[in-house]
């Protein structure tokens, strides 16, 4: 450990690599085949394993894994998708791009993630969907509903973005039954550099994924390198997962035992840190069951407290300004109170693992300066 602060201490977040991905990169290069190939299927097959689960399909972006899970739900034009405000625009997009309206939707203030009071008090004739974002990486726990859902033909799309290697319970997450989308992006828990990953809930619903990823064609790369032919079974993008990114995921998850340690105990080193500070409240990602991906505080004059500590060189942020109230989303506007209160008082600590414990009680102590 550092016994003072490093020269960029607290400032933002950069990728955490553990050194054997430059070689698996280098590896690709070599074999001159970038695009969707066998290390793409050998990541999915090492994250299938891992979850316990039977399949995982590998794609561009976490957007993308969100649009694509959405399509495989069948979802009508004009089909309603529950959905908190409080989450990243991609989110949204996705909801939209695949021809569905958002139904904004209130956060408990504790986690900020939605609950099943929630999502019952919101449900019309119109919802085709709910997509709980699991903020922070805490798990959402929608079980008291699903026989209400499973009635209506309504699916759970999880935006599990923030959340892998987090747990429900004894299960992981993405391993509960429902279709469950990962981030791979240059600074989540595990990185590809970029992409994402769909967990489907059977054997057909990945064969529509990978379709849908592969503008229509189904084949696999062994498949494909075998025949002098392809078919089209239906529509698609060119959304899939280029052998260089997976190189680096494949290598990242071999290593996903120190993020998942190390992230936890960074976490466990802020609620210490801020506990006797007045007026703030940290988020509660339920760090024994999750691997933690950010540090959100609640602190009073929000907008003055970001730009004094801006001002010090502390990387400070806002996860997220609430979508509601965006331009682009103008037509589903709802008014949501305690979601246009939180927009105001929720700031995000530096939170990634080339921090030390000595730089995390120094952003506390700048926070505690810009607070006084």
């Amino acid at each position: 450990m550092t016994t003072s602060p490093r020269p960029d201490a607290g400032r933002n977040a950069s990728p955490y690599l553990y050194g054997p991905e430059q070689a698996a990169m280098e590896q690709v290069l070599a074999s001159g085949h970038f695009g969707h190939g066998r290390a793409t299927e050998d990541f999915e097959a090492g994250v299938a394993r891992f979850l316990g689960v039977r399949d995982a399909v590998a794609v561009s972006s976490g957007t993308s894994a969100l649009h694509l899970a959405l399509l495989a739900a069948d979802l009508g034009p004009g089909s309603e998708v529950i959905v908190p405000s409080l989450t990243f625009c991609a989110t949204i997009q996705a909801i939209v791009a695949a021809g569905a309206r958002p139904r904004f939707v209130e956060v408990d203030p504790r986690t900020l993630c939605i609950t099943p009071e929630i999502v019952a008090e919101a449900l019309t004739p119109a919802t085709g969907a709910v997509l709980p974002v699991l903020f922070g990486g805490r798990a959402v726990d929608l079980t008291p509903l699903h026989g209400t859902l499973v009635q209506r033909g309504v699916t759970i799309v999880e935006d599990a973005a923030h959340a892998f290697g987090s747990r429900q319970g004894a299960r992981w997450v993405g391993s509960t039954g429902d279709l469950t989308c990962f981030s791979f992006g240059p600074i989540k828990n595990l990185t590809c550099g970029q992409g994402g990953m769909v967990i489907p809930r059977s054997a057909a619903e990945a064969e529509r994924l990978r379709s849908l990823r592969s503008l229509g064609v189904p084949a696999t790369a062994e498949r494909r390198a075998a025949s002098t032919s392809y078919e089209v079974t239906t529509f698609g993008f060119r959304a899939h997962m280029s052998t260089l990114n997976a190189a680096i995921g494949i290598v990242q998850l071999a290593h996903f035992a120190v993020a998942e340690s190390s992230r936890r105990h960074l976490w466990r080193v802020y609620e210490r840190a801020l506990n006797d500070v007045p007026g703030v409240e940290l988020v509660d990602v339920d760090a024994d069951n999750s691997v933690p991906h950010l540090a959100v505080v609640r602190v009073p004059a929000r907008d003055r407290v970001w730009r004094f500590m801006r001002e010090r060189g502390v990387g400070v942020g806002v996860h997220y300004p609430p979508n509601h109230d965006q331009p682009a989303f103008a037509p589903w506007h709802r008014r949501l109170p305690v979601t246009e209160r939180l927009g105001q008082q929720i700031m995000t600590l530096p939170f990634h693992q080339h921090l030390t414990e000595d730089d995390v009680r120094h952003v506390v102590s700048v926070l505690r300066q810009a607070l006084r």
